[in-house]
């Protein structure tokens, strides 16, 4: 047996012994179901549908209708079991404890057959007293309930009034009352993902044996007192005293690069005991602060504390301390009723640019870093210069039964995947992701990775698109899981907000539940009590670093003076909105909201056919057949995506089905890509103007970075990390500088937007071209000019017809716009485009034949471009080889251009050749 024990020392006099030893209880379990007709082996960290999943039991989760077709998985009661030995003598230990730091999610706990407690959320850490049960040889059970079973047994219980919504919509095809178990509420199903309630042990657990004392749980947050313009540190430590006498002794307390050390006297007293340290560093030192990508630099300071305790105990954290501020700044507008709501880091005004952040799959301990430990070799791609890019290591899953219909399905390497995604985030420039609230606390890599890259962190509690009961036991939990989250993540510096719950107050107030008039004070008495009374009031004790908000959309400050629930929560003039139109043609600018902020909004498109493919068959090859239909969870979803793409574009006609389906994948990426761009563009020049008493708008996050399987959704990012089309215009669309082009009142106008601190002078290049020719029509150079950092401003106006004039024999229906800006003939912003006309409309355009030469430098690709004819929306594909374009989905208006791979794993240029395919919009017209 693989012994994981952990031995922390401490000197004793002349000698040395334990003061704390950790026993690991990851490895090999034994699962059976309910009814013992079913055992296997399965893996802790790991879920009962991973562990069939390995024994060659089920097929891949993901293949076809397997959501349903494993549903009994859900609804069966597991037991998790297992028996060890102790590998150190239990006499010696004053104290022995359980530790389960992730338990999915309702299970009663035995230990030597002795019943020691039981969980109910997945949420929390759990730690239990077996210093009188514990043996040498011992054994461990962990008897699990259906939680789908008991969300609906905790619902029929709450007898006094329903909490709806009692199921999700049928399209989804989900469980129900997921708001009466504090568990992924996601994994019941939601409008982009499949149901799996998962069941199992999905993070570390062990047994802590410990004398004297022990360090329960250490965390800290840096303070900046304006007054003394000095920076501090609040050091909070708990420990658990099992001597029956005070423990006295001093802290260390050393930050080397800040020249800080500080000694604390201290005297622990039996029992359960909180050290709070106050770290002071000298104005006289220079302390460099965390910014967010694109802002500046994410420095952190390695910090020591050390306990040196009587009998020679000594206890060491080691830590990474980052220092920056944070406010929200809601204050009133010129011009504009209501209040700002942005954010000031260090200080300085940010735009925040990104999305939204669900969880990465189904089955947590895919996710688990710890589960593999191969070596890789990063490089990544940035705005700036190369700094390599990420070798995604592939791992194939076991063979499945006979007959099962897949031979073999490739999994990627998890333990890279989190660094796969949050890279892919800075790679496309933005500095921000809400966690959202239908999801989990993310996992500790996840905020590392965060505070690394600097990515900011909107984090939302876990709860989302539902009202929940307050009844005691609820609370309780709720109260524990919030306490331990708190905790456990205040310490980095990338969360810069918690937010109570993910449009709550929306569903509450604009009624989404059709609760009777009489009846909604019960409701809004529970919404105050759960998010206010106690989420609220945890957040001001445990952590006064960061700004809280009751819900996402809410009108923050307002929604305070309307105690805690606004009559319309996504206003324009407060807070944040979430913004969803698929009827309206979102090439119209006009429809978008002029918000403060805008925290949700986007459009469906299908993933590509290289990721369908391999969790489908050749009958489902079509828009229409049954998998597409049992793909798509949100209602009316594919209806709506070809709606939308058929406004501007000419739907695929191909006699081939095949082809067809393929060209409709393409289609929908491009009408996601142009949606997605032209509301993300009208949010960034809206930044700094106030137009009819609106506007002033400070953050874009578009719904959704990640997919958690293959279908259709709101991701930029398909499921295995592959670009969509989305995601490469995010590259362009969230650049520091940009040109924004539009029209108003048949004038076109082109904004210059800037997120960078300074001010820099530049020039803008204007060019038409028509869509039959490769040379430019006629083209136009501003002055020089200086565009002021942090601000939207309008750069150029010329009404259509005189721009049409101008450019010759120019219509709206034969040309097409490009523009860019530049300084000493170096490019500083992307190039630009805009349509005068939709591109089914257009005039002149013909089937461009592009081509392709491919060469290697380094790990590098280069595809040296030719074509033939103007060619809108090109797209680059590999098929399944995973890496990324330095970019994808463009317009080429000239004859010639270079793109470079970056592959994630080793390729070559041979397999490039032979996977490599062009389609541009001419190819379907």
């Amino acid at each position: 047996m693989r012994l994981h024990l952990l031995l922390l020392l401490a000197l004793c006099g002349a000698g040395t012994t334990a003061a704390e030893l950790s026993y690991s209880l990851r490895g090999n379990w034994s699962i059976c179901n309910g009814n013992g007709s079913l055992e296997l082996p399965g893996a802790v960290p790991g879920c009962v549908h991973s562990a069939l999943f390995q024994q060659g039991l089920i097929q891949d989760s993901y293949y076809r209708f397997n959501d349903l077709n494993y549903r009994w998985v859900s609804l069966d009661n597991w037991t998790y079991s297992k028996e060890f030995k102790i590998p150190f003598e239990i006499s010696k230990w004053q104290k022995v404890n359980l530790i389960l730091e992730g338990v999915d999610t309702v299970s009663k706990i035995l230990f030597n057959e002795v019943t020691i407690g039981e969980t109910d959320n997945m949420f929390n850490r759990y730690s239990f007293d077996i210093t009188n049960v514990v043996r040498d040889v011992n054994s461990i059970e962990l008897r699990f309930q259906s939680a789908v079973l008991y969300a609906a047994q905790q619902s029929k219980a709450h007898t006094r009034y329903q909490v709806p919504p009692d199921c999700p919509p049928l399209v989804q095809k989900g469980e129900c009352h997921v708001n009466f178990v504090r568990k992924e509420q996601c994994s019941f199903s939601w409008d982009w993902g499949p149901s799996f309630p998962t069941q199992g042990i999905w993070k570390d657990v062990r047994i802590e044996a410990y004398n004297i004392c022990h360090l329960n749980y250490f965390t800290f947050s840096p303070i900046y007192d304006k007054s003394a313009q000095e920076w501090n540190l609040e050091i909070e430590s708990t420990f658990d005293v099992v001597s029956s006498k005070p423990v006295g002794g001093q802290v260390i307390v050393a930050i080397p690069k800040l020249q800080t050390q500080q000694t604390y006297s201290i005297e622990l007293q039996p029992g359960k005991r909180i050290v709070e340290l106050f770290v002071n560093i000298s104005k006289n030192i220079t302390v460099e602060t965390w910014w967010p990508h694109g802002h500046g630099n994410q420095t952190g300071y390695n910090m020591t504390v050390l306990f040196e305790l009587d009998g020679g105990l000594n206890i060491e954290k080691s830590a990474k301390v980052y220092f920056r501020t944070v406010e929200l700044i809601e204050e009133p507008i010129k011009g504009s009723p209501g209040l700002s709501f942005y954010f000031k880091i260090n200080g300085f005004p940010i735009f925040l640019k990104g999305s939204n952040w669900i969880p990465a799959d189904s089955f947590q301990d895919r996710v688990t870093s710890e589960l593999f430990h191969k070596k890789m070799k990063f490089f990544s791609r940035h705005s700036h210069g190369i700094i390599g890019s990420i070798f995604f290591l592939f791992k194939c899953s076991s063979p499945l039964p006979a007959g099962a219909g897949l031979a073999v399905v490739l999994q990627p390497n998890w333990a890279n995947w989190l660094r796969l995604l949050l890279q892919s985030v800075v790679d496309a420039n933005m500095n921000t992701l809400r966690v959202w609230g239908g999801g989990i606390y993310e996992q500790d890599e996840f905020y590392e990775l965060c505070d690394e890259l600097g990515i900011m962190v909107w984090q939302d509690f876990m709860f989302a698109c539902a009202l929940y009961p307050t009844d005691q036991g609820f609370l309780d939990s709720v109260t524990a899981e919030v306490a331990y989250q708190i905790k456990r993540l205040k310490s980095h510096p990338s969360i810069i907000i918690w937010s109570g719950n993910n449009e709550n107050e929306e569903a509450l107030m604009m009624n989404w539940y059709h609760i009777s008039f009489t009846d909604r004070p019960i409701y809004i008495k529970d919404y105050v009590t759960l998010y206010v009374k106690n989420i609220r009031e945890l957040v001001l004790a445990g952590d006064k670093s960061r700004p809280f908000i009751t819900s996402s959309p809410t009108n923050g400050a307002e929604t305070v003076a309307e105690a805690w629930v606004s009559q319309n929560p996504n206003s324009n003039y407060f807070g944040d909105v979430h913004f969803y139109d698929y009827i309206s043609d979102c090439w119209n600018w006009k429809v978008f909201p002029k918000a403060r902020f805008a925290s949700e909004y986007g459009y469906q498109s299908w993933p590509s056919f290289s990721t369908l493919e391999k969790v489908s068959s050749t009958e489902d090859w079509s828009f229409n057949s049954k998998f597409s239909l049992h793909r798509q969870h949100h209602e009316g979803g594919n209806k709506q995506m070809l709606y939308q793409a058929g406004l501007h574009f000419k739907l695929p006609q191909s006699t081939d089905p095949l082809r067809t389906f393929k060209d409709t994948i393409y289609l929908t990426q491009v009408m996601q890509a142009q949606c997605v761009k032209t509301e993300t563009e009208f949010y960034r020049r809206s930044r700094s103007e106030i137009v009819d008493q609106q506007g002033h708008t400070m953050g874009a996050l578009y719904w959704q970075l990640n997919d958690i399987w293959q279908a259709p959704s709101w991701a930029s990012l398909e499921y295995g990390g592959k670009w969509k089309m989305l995601h490469y215009f995010a590259q362009n669309f969230f650049a520091p500088l940009l040109p924004v082009g539009f029209e108003n009142e048949n004038t076109f106008y082109i904004y210059g937007v800037s997120d960078l601190h300074s001010d820099y002078s530049m020039t803008l290049s204007v060019r038409v071209h028509t869509w039959s020719s490769l040379e430019p029509v006629c083209s136009r150079v501003t002055e020089r000019f200086v565009m002021k950092g942090g601000e939207a401003v309008c750069l150029y106006e010329e009404p259509v017809s005189e721009l049409l004039r101008r450019c010759g024999n120019c219509t709206r229906e034969s040309c097409v716009v490009s523009f860019y800006l530049s300084a000493d003939h170096e490019l500083l912003s992307p190039t630009n485009y805009h349509f005068l006309s939709s591109p089914k409309e257009a005039v002149g355009l013909c089937k461009a034949q592009i081509t392709a030469i491919i060469s290697q430098q380094g790990d590098i690709f280069v595809f040296d471009l030719e074509t033939s004819a103007v060619a809108p929306f090109v797209w680059l594909d590999v098929g399944s080889i995973p890496g990324r374009f330095s970019d994808n989905g463009f317009l080429m208006t000239e004859k010639t251009r270079t793109i470079l791979f970056y592959p994630w794993e080793p390729t070559s240029k041979n397999e490039l050749e032979q996977s490599f395919h062009v389609t541009s919009l001419t190819d379907i017209y």
